[in-house]
Parts: C-alpha cells; structure tokens; sequence
C-alpha cells in the first residue's frame, strides 16, 4: 500500500510539473514518458542494482529504458530462469547508459586558467529538455551541471555555479537556471536534490533565496521581486506541520519545536526506503537491522543526502560507526542560516512590493531565527557555531565550515566572528584550504577532503567581518592546489585532499568526478575577486 500510495504521489507531481510547462515547451513534454526505476522495473531493478552490473549504482537509474518498463520486465520474468541468460547483455539490450557529462572536453593550454573554466561552461550545459523516456524530469530553460556522473541539475551546486557564471557574462544562463527553479517551486511545490524521479522526497539546502540576491546584486530587486511567490512557497515546503508541534509532538518532517514554542528545521525525506541511486549501498548496509530499524536508516540516509553532505561523521551518533547515522535527530547550523537568509529575503521582496505587513511579519521570523541561532549554536568552550542535538537537548562536538554560515549571512557579533578565527585556525585550515571536518573516516564530507562551497562560504564569512587576513589565506591556499591539480590531469575535480596536497581526494560511494560545476565556479569569482583587489 505504501508503495501505491507513493507511486501514486509520484504521479501527481509530474502531471502538475508538466501541465504547468510553458507553452512554448508543451510540445517536449509527455506525461506518458513519466518513468521511475525502481517503481516500474521492481524485481529487474533488485536483480539489477544487487548483482552491481555496473560499478556505480546511479548508472542504470539513469540508464534510459528503451522500450516500455512492462515489456522490459515481462521479457525478463520469462526469461532469466532459462540457461545461458545473461542479466548483463539483457540490460545491455534494454537500456541505454548515460555519458559522463563534459568527458569530451579537451582544454586549450594555450588560454589563462580562468578563461579555459570559462569556456568550459558550455560542455556544462544542457539545452531545455526535450521529451524522452527518462528518470529525467524535464526542465523549460538551459542549465548548468555539475559534470561527470551528475547529468542533472543539483540545487544547492547551483549557488556556486552562479557565482562563476555571474562574472563569466553569463548572467542570461544564471536566470534561467532561477527560471528553472522556480518552475519547480510553482509545479511540485519545492526544488528536489536534482531534476529526477527518484529525487521527489527530498530537497537540498535552500540556496534559492541567495541565488535571488546575488542576481539582485546585479540587477536590482525590480528584476527579482518576480521570484516572491516562489520563495514563500519554497519556505512554506519547509515549514510544512509547524502548526502541529506540541508538547507532545516536537518534530514533523523537517520541522523541529524549541523553546517558547519556536521553530527551527532539520533535514527530512519523506521515503523511508533505500535510495534507487545507491541502493545496493543501502541495502547491504541495512543487513542484520529489524523493519523498524531499517526505516530509522533509511530516513537518516536520505536526510543526509538532503543536507547535501552524504556522508560525513557529523551525522554520527558514534563516529565511524555509519550504522548510528541521526541526521534526523540534528538541528543543523547551516540549514538555519540558510532558512534566516530566506525569511530576511522574503521580507525585503515583501516592502519592496508595498506589502508592509508581510515584510514585518517575516523580519520577525528572521529576528526570531537569528536569536534561535545565537542560543542554540554557538559555543563558548570552543568559540564556534556547531549544530544541536535535539532530543538530547545538547550541542554537538563537531566544527566544520557549517559553523561559518552565520558569519556568511551575518548573524555572528564581532566578538563572535574573532573567537572563530581561533578555532578554524586550529580545526580546519590545511595546506590546502579549510578541511571538511577534523576527522579521517573514510567518509567524502570528512578529513582529508576539502570542497568548493565550504571553502567560498568560509572565505567570504571572514570578509564579511573584515577578516581579509584569514580569507586571503584560504583562498591563495585553495586556488592553488586547483590549479596544481588541473595542471597535472587537465580536470576541475568535485573535491580535493587538503591535507596532502600530493594525493587524490577519496571516499565515499562512487569515484572523484571532474567537470566540475561548483569547483568552476568558486575559482571563477575568486580569481575575479582576486584581480579586483590588485586592482585597487
């Protein structure tokens, strides 16, 4: 029943997603391509995904079926009991496999650093989506992606991407991607990790409303205010059940109950199975849990995965331990500075468009966000923002760059913002920029990686409290080991070992991937920002 009922839920939002589409695109979009792995393929899917018949799990849900899912599946029930059958060849008869995105770029060695990442952006980008047979949910407008196994557009990589795009001259391609995301607010009601079937369960964090600014920056709010009913519809999928809490009942969805009756979020997914894009991971790891248990891991998974940092020992009850995994369980720092910055935006767009009330109504909720933020978060031991175990009514013993987000979107006092400098001194600066966390787990979103987002989001909270000192350091440190690296392999990588600047990146589920879109990005504005500065 649950499966119906989800498939079914499923169904609903692509029929909004494409009866909304614009005229002018109606004719790409098919109700009838509508297409989800896991849901249609059922048992073919398991055999598929279980017997690893391509090393990466997220290959055959983005394989494109080449003929209807119940022809396929009928075919294979009938036929892989009978000697001699291959699953590998079947599916090799039955789908098509993607191409790494951007793979077939070849650098010009004979342009700067900056102007080959700018060149690089058209192998990154997508046309509107034409009508297919696909896990892909069709977008209206151009895109950027990520690159490599990341075909798709993925939320919150696009902030950064943006910011490469904004001082490349592409601002045109940064509204459309904003054009894009706001279609998906007005049609399914919020921005999905990545335009695919699987993904409907979950968002990512809430970029949205800074991605609106930075084109404000440019533009000004006249050519932004159009995005209102977006980002109120966008904060109105986060807030989703607030008015349920109680007492009695402190959590729903993505919803938490603290004191005197106030809210803050948490990341959430509302599919409590394994992921199709990683569901062998999934399910061998869940081996040996009772039916209960398994659904606490699986939920605790993919809110994870919502937090954009899958995985990582901050999610931990015990570090290592991946089993432990309490996403749920986590108010996270980031995602409330994020959801602070969305109803400040919210309230400048408000009186800028004459609505008085509104924009006070929300200035409250920031003002009230912002003293949440300074309670919960910032700790007096270690001088730095960490995130706040819930049930347990307790600050977690972790620093990571997600503690910069209330500089970045400030929120720290000045006292605050010098006593930060103490701990990222100590904690997370490395040869080769800011380290995602202090430990070595094996884990992507841990030691010895550093990525792109963290290091922009750092840098640029530092600036923001006149700590040019520190932020220099980062960003020399940073732009450094990138370009270190695409000298050796001729590639923008999705992460970097910032701690020994002689290996690779590693861990996590899948291999490094290069293209790569936030990476671009984040060299892009620094090395603009950089010229701007020797300029003056």
């Amino acid at each position: 029943m649950q499966r119906t009922i989800w498939k079914y839920t499923q169904l609903l939002f692509l029929a909004l997603l494409f009866a909304c589409q614009p005229s002018d695109q109606s004719s790409n979009v098919d109700v009838n391509a509508y297409y989800s792995p896991n849901e249609d393929l059922g048992v073919l899917f398991h055999d598929v995904q279980m017997a690893q018949i391509f090393s990466d799990s997220k290959t055959f849900v983005d394989s494109d079926p080449l003929r209807p899912a119940g022809e396929i599946v009928a075919e294979y029930m009938e036929k892989k009991d009978q000697p001699g059958f291959s699953l590998g060849e079947f599916v090799s008869a039955n789908f098509r496999k993607p191409k790494p995105r951007g793979a077939d770029y070849v650098p010009d060695t004979t342009k700067t650093f900056a102007e080959i990442l700018t060149e690089k952006w058209d192998y990154l980008t997508r046309s509107p989506d034409e009508k297919s047979y696909s896990s892909l949910i069709p977008l209206p407008y151009k895109y950027v992606v990520p690159g490599g196994r990341f075909g798709e557009i993925y939320y919150w990589d696009s902030y950064f991407t943006m910011l490469g795009l904004q001082v490349s001259g592409r601002e045109d391609l940064m509204e459309n991607m904003l054009d894009n995301f706001a279609y998906l607010i007005d049609s399914i009601g919020f921005i999905p990790n990545g335009n695919r079937t699987y993904f409907l369960s979950r968002s990512q964090p809430p970029f949205f409303a800074a991605m609106v600014n930075l084109l404000a920056d440019s533009k000004g709010d006249s050519a932004v205010v159009k995005y209102l009913p977006a980002l109120e519809k966008e904060y109105a999928f986060w807030m989703d059940g607030k008015e349920t809490l109680n007492q009695g009942n402190l959590a729903y969805r993505r919803v938490v109950m603290v004191d005197n009756g106030l809210i803050m979020n948490r990341y959430f997914d509302d599919r409590p199975e394994p992921r199709p894009e990683s569901y062998r991971e999934d399910v061998e790891l869940a081996e040996g849990l009772s039916e209960n248990q398994k659904v606490e891991l699986y939920t605790n998974l993919r809110a994870a995965c919502e937090s954009g940092w899958d995985f990582s020992t901050r999610w931990f009850a015990i570090a290592g331990d991946f089993k432990t995994i309490v996403t749920t369980e986590i108010l996270p720092v980031d995602l409330n500075s994020l959801m602070y910055n969305l109803e400040s935006t919210i309230s400048r767009l408000k009186a800028f468009a004459g609505d008085e009330d509104g924009a006070q109504q929300f200035d409250q909720l920031a003002s009230d966000r912002k003293s949440l933020i300074l309670q919960y978060f910032w700790n007096d031991e270690k001088n730095y923002f960490v995130d706040y175990h819930w049930p347990s009514a307790a600050q977690r013993n972790f620093i990571t760059p997600a503690g910069m987000y209330p500089l970045y979107f400030g929120l720290a006092d000045e006292s605050q913002a010098q006593k930060v400098e103490g701990a990222v001194r100590r904690n997370l600066l490395k040869p080769g920029g800011i380290t995602t966390t202090n430990i070595i787990s094996g884990q992507q979103w841990d030691a010895p990686n550093g990525w792109a987002p963290l290091q922009w989001m750092t840098i640029y909270g530092f600036r923001r409290y006149g700590n040019d000192l520190l932020a220099d350091q980062i960003s020399e440190r940073w732009l450094n080991l990138n370009s270190r690296v695409f000298d050796k392999t001729g590639k923008m990588m999705e992460k970097y070992n910032v701690l020994d600047l002689s290996l690779d990146a590693g861990g996590g589920e899948y291999p490094t991937q290069d293209g790569f879109g936030w990476s671009n990005g984040v060299v892009l504005r620094l090395l603009h920002d950089e010229r701007i500065d020797n300029n003056r």
